[in-house]
This record gives structure tokens, C-alpha cells and sequence, in this order.
């Protein structure tokens, strides 16, 4: 777009922005002399705002009054952040995430099993925050592989810990290392199938953690049984953390990218913050630059947190492929302590749900320039909120009892800090932490994004209010300090209701459903020979040639 066509548009942007709804007295919430920013339309003006029945239904100079009021002098009014990775579906690890500025956590990557109890069981319970979840296709796998763990009921990232333990205590963890034969296959894609009818976001894959289990004809099967959706696969790839040849992470990029594209179908790269991540977002750019609807993610630390049994901490990969060693990586945040190869291999073997940190030090390098490139949006990975004991902390723990990595506390706090000290624009920061997790979801058809991700008139009322010049994260590595709260970030607003007041939590539980509508269908199609000689071959009897009578014996040989 020309320079003065931009200029015209956001000037028009500012004026539609400002005159929608400038008269009206009836306003539940007021925000007065905020600085609003919008990353859609480049709106960036210090103005008040007023909020009805949830959403946002004016932003302008006049003065307003409401039944609550916010003087949100010297504060940034922004787009409530969103967060598509997030294991912190319990309420302990939810208030922390509030203090962080997340208005909307969704598990896109480990998603959840028997998708309709799970969004009936929060429901029922309310929530703080916005909260949806893919089709967790390690969970299905669980069921098939490991059918001596009970899947019964609503299943997430909550009750991991067990589920995988559980898993695991015969020496197999099925899931993560069995290869399915095509009868079970096509019971894991049914199952998928299943859970996308019932309004799952897409369906999560976490390769890297099934290297060895899931063929890639089981990957593109479920991948496309999200398209038939129209719906997003989020993909952990499966070689997350390799860097050498041939299994460095840009190669099973490929993998995903390749069935995405044939399948016409969105595509999140989960963490993309590995060796080649800046293969990956070249070729996502271009992809885009096709029309493609495909983006990533990334968190702003140097080290990642997992179960202790991941399979590519094992020494034939840890230590053999990468040439990591332990004692410099392996960190036991429980412990508070590194732990060398036979501590690692003690504890794996004693609790294989056991959260551990992994430091690497080449992301040191890396970091500074995921706070600079479009389109890569901020997802945290929080973890659940645990205690020293390994058990998920009851909702008023102290924030100093939650044992794990400090992102599922600071990541937003980190981001905006780092901006602030390398000079990135703060719009452009904004747009990363919700506008470019919004937009890709909306065009995948999702209505509940196209409204939020913007400070605009109609959209919802999820802000996040802070001071750009002290915001900070305050969470780290050492025990006791691993769920610190941000700082600067006074208000949360959920869907019109103040959630965070003066750096408080509130007991209330505004969040909503973000979900496909539930459809009376399935879409499934199981995957057989049958399907491949009719859809593939001139076995079908249907290749037009000038003489198919050769066709025609092979078909009747059949």
C-alpha cells in the first residue's frame, strides 16, 4: 500500500474508531486517559474508553462516565493477550498467567480429550480467563497404546503427570513409541474426527515426544482430518531440538508444511525457537506470500521445560545426536540443582512425569531476534502450577510455592521488557503478544478471534493495561521465585469485567468459550487400500485412455 493510502486509512481507522458510540451515558466499565493501542489498524492515541455487555462500545475524547471507572493515566490500554500454548488449564497456574496479562489461554499443542466434557466441565465451574483446546492426539494415542490408563473423563495437560507415569510404569510408554497398524490408525483418526465435531480448535501434535511411534501416514491422516474442518494443526515438530543432519528440526518442519499445503489447511509451528528457526520463518513467510495461512510462536527464554521420560532426553539422542551433556542442561527445579547422567536417569526412572528444565545455550544468540520478526506471536508454554511436591497447588497458594519455568509467570512481562530495552516498537510487541495469534485463527473461520486481538468498537472487551516504562517480569529459575508476578500491569479485563485490580486477582469469572460451533456430523473417512486404489490408481477403472482395456483386466484381475 502506498505511504499516503496507509496514512489515509489509519487516519479514517481513528475517526471510526472515535465516533462509534461517543454519546452514550450507560457504559459498565470506563477506562479514562489510557494510551489505546491497536496493532490492526496502527490506532495509538491517549483517549478513554467505554465498555457494555462485554464489549467495547466507544473510544473516544468526550468524557465518560460508567458504573466503574479507570484512570489509566500514564498506561498503555492493549489487546488482552493471547496465548495458543498453554498448559496452565488448572486455576493456580491460570492466576498466575492473569498477573502476566493473559486474557485468553488456549492448549493448541497438548489439547484435551473428550473435547465436549471438557468445555461442559469448565462451564459449569467458570473460569477466569477465555480458554479453548485442540484435540490432544497424544491423549488419543494414550488410549490406543496404552489402554491400561483411564481416559474416561474430561482429560488435559492438568492431569499429565499421572497420565503419563501411569503410562509408563510397565517400562513401554506406548504412546510415545508404537507404531500403529492401520486399524488403529484410522481409531486414532476417528477419535480426532470425534473431538473436532464437538468444536475442538485443530488438532495438537506433539511430534517430538512420538519420534519413534507416529508414522508420518498417521500425522497427515490427522492433519487432515482438521482440514476437513478448515481447522489448524499445531505441530511441536519431531525433531524439536535437533541440530544435525539428518534430523535437525528444519527437516520435520518440512514434514508438517508439506501436508498443511496439500491440504489447503492452517498450520502453527509450535515454539519455533530451535536450530533453523529462521529456515522456518522464511519459508512461512513465503508461504504466507502464497496465501497460505500458516504462522509460529515463541517464548523469550533460553531454556524450555518438559517431562523428565521425553524421549529425546535420552542419551542415544540427547548425548549422542547433540552432543548435550547433563550436568550443563538438565535442570531439576525442585531440586534446585543440575543433574548428571545417572541423577537424570535415577529420577527419570522414579517419576516419569517429573517437570525438569533444559537449558540452551545457543537460544542466548537467538533470542533478541524473535522480539523483531512479523507474524511470530508470543505463546508461552506455561506449565501447569505445581508445588515442590509435584501436586497441583489449590488457587491461593502463594505465588512463591509454584515450582517449574518461569515462563508460565513472566512471559509477557520478559517480552515487553526486552522490547523496551532493545527499542522495539511496542505496537509491534503488541502486535506479536495477541493481534498475530488473533488473525490467522479468525481467517481459519473462528469467529471468537476475529473479535478479540484489537482495541476496537464491538470487538470484546479483553485489555490489558500497563505501564511500558516499569512493566517487568520478576519470575526466574531459582526456587521460590519461579512464579513471580509481573510488575506494571495493574489491570486485566476479561470480556468487560475487571479481573485484575491494583495487581490483585479477583474472584470473579468472567472467561467464555473459545470454540468451532458443535456440528451433528462427523466428517470421518477411514484410510484403506480400497480408498487408495480409487483415489490413486487406474485400478478404479476410471483413467481415460484409447484403449483401456489393459486397465480393465487389471481392474477385473482385482
Amino acid at each position: 500500500m502506498p505511504k499516503a493510502s496507509f496514512v489515509l486509512a489509519v487516519s479514517l481507522s481513528a475517526t471510526l474508531l472515535t465516533a462509534t458510540g461517543a454519546f452514550a451515558q450507560d457504559y459498565d466499565l470506563v477506562i479514562n486517559n489510557g494510551r489505546v493501542m491497536d496493532p490492526e489498524t496502527m490506532f495509538d492515541k491517549v483517549t478513554n474508553v467505554g465498555i457494555k455487555d462485554g464489549r467495547i462500545t466507544a473510544i473516544t475524547d468526550d468524557a465518560l462516565t460508567g458504573t466503574e471507572t479507570i484512570d489509566a493515566s500514564g498506561l498503555v490500554v492493549a489487546p488482552g493477550f493471547i496465548d495458543t500454548h498453554f498448559h496452565a488449564v488448572d486455576p493456580f497456574a491460570s492466576k498466575m498467567a492473569l498477573r502476566d496479562g493473559v486474557t485468553t489461554g488456549m492448549d493448541l499443542e497438548a489439547g484435551a480429550l473428550n473435547v465436549g466434557a471438557w468445555y461442559d466441565k469448565r462451564a459449569e465451574s467458570g473460569w477466569q480467563l477465555n480458554y479453548g483446546t485442540t484435540v490432544g492426539h497424544t491423549f488419543v494415542r494414550m488410549t490406543i497404546h496404552d489402554p491400561e490408563v483411564d481416559m474416561s473423563g474430561p482429560v488435559d495437560y492438568s492431569g499429565s503427570t499421572e497420565f503419563f507415569a501411569a503410562a509408563a510404569a510397565d517400562g513401554v510408554q506406548g504412546w510415545a513409541v508404537t507404531r500403529s497398524d492401520i486399524e488403529q490408525m484410522n481409531t486414532i483418526t476417528q477419535t480426532v474426527d470425534e473431538n473436532l465435531r464437538q468444536g475442538a480448535l485443530g488438532v495438537g501434535l506433539s511430534l517430538a515426544y512420538m519420534a519413534k511411534g507416529a508414522t508420518s501416514y498417521e500425522i497427515f491422516e490427522s492433519q487432515r482430518a482438521a482440514a476437513n474442518y478448515g481447522r489448524p494443526a499445531s505441530v511441536h515438530t519431531r525433531f524439536h531440538l535437533n541440530a544435525q543432519t539428518p534430523t535437525e528440526a528444519p527437516i520435520s518442519f518440512d514434514e508438517i508444511y508439506t501436508n498443511a499445503t496439500l491440504l489447503d489447511a492452517p498450520l502453527l509451528v509450535a515454539h519455533n525457537n530451535d536450530y533453523g528457526w529462521w529456515e522456518i520463518e522464511e519459508k512461512l513467510k513465503l508461504a504466507r506470500a502464497r496465501g497460505q495461512n500458516m504462522w509460529s510462536e515463541y517464548y523469550p527464554y533460553t531454556a524450555g521445560s518438559t517431562q523428565i521420560s521425553a524421549e529425546f532426553l535420552r542419551p542415544d539422542q540427547w548425548e549422542d545426536v547433540n552432543g548435550y551433556k547433563y550436568e550443563e542442561t538438565i535442570y531439576d527445579p525442585l531440586e534446585d540443582a543440575y543433574l548428571s547422567k545417572s541423577e537424570y536417569e535415577a529420577a527419570r526412572d522414579a517419576n516419569p512425569g517429573q517437570p525438569v528444565v533444559v537449558f540452551l545455550p545457543a537460544r542466548k544468540a537467538w533470542l533478541p531476534y524473535w522480539l523483531t520478526v512479523p507474524r511470530m506471536a508470543v505463546a508461552s508454554d506455561a506449565m501447569a502450577g505445581i508445588g515442590v511436591d509435584g501436586k497441583l497447588l489449590p488457587y491461593d497458594a502463594e505465588y512463591s510455592e509454584y515450582a517449574g519455568h518461569p515462563r508460565t509467570a513472566g512471559t509477557r512481562g520478559k517480552v515487553l521488557r526486552l522490547g523496551r530495552e532493545q527499542g522495539v516498537p511496542l505496537m509491534f510487541t503488541l502486535a506479536q503478544l495477541s493481534y498475530w495469534t488473533a488473525l490467522p485463527m479468525g481467517d481459519a473461520g473462528l469467529q471468537d478471534m476475529k473479535d478479540r486481538g484489537r482495541v476496537q468498537v464491538g470487538k470484546f472487551a479483553d485489555l490489558s493495561l500497563f505501564d511500558p516504562e516499569t512493566v517487568t517480569d520478576n519470575a526466574t529459575y531459582k526456587v521460590g521465585e519461579n512464579g513471580l508476578p509481573t510488575t506494571g500491569m495493574p489491570y486485566v479485563i476479561v470480556n468487560g469485567t475487571i479481573v485484575v485490580k491494583d495487581s490483585k486477582v479477583l474472584p470473579v469469572k468472567p472467561g467464555q468459550p473459545i470454540r468451532y460451533p458443535v456440528e451433528e456430523k462427523g466428517r470421518f473417512e477411514p484410510a484403506s487400500i480400497e480408498r487408495f486404489v480409487k483415489e490413486t490408481t487406474i485400478l478404479s477403472g476410471t483413467y481415460p485412455t484409447v484403449d483401456d482395456s489393459g486397465a480393465k483386466k487389471l481392474h477385473d484381475a482385482k
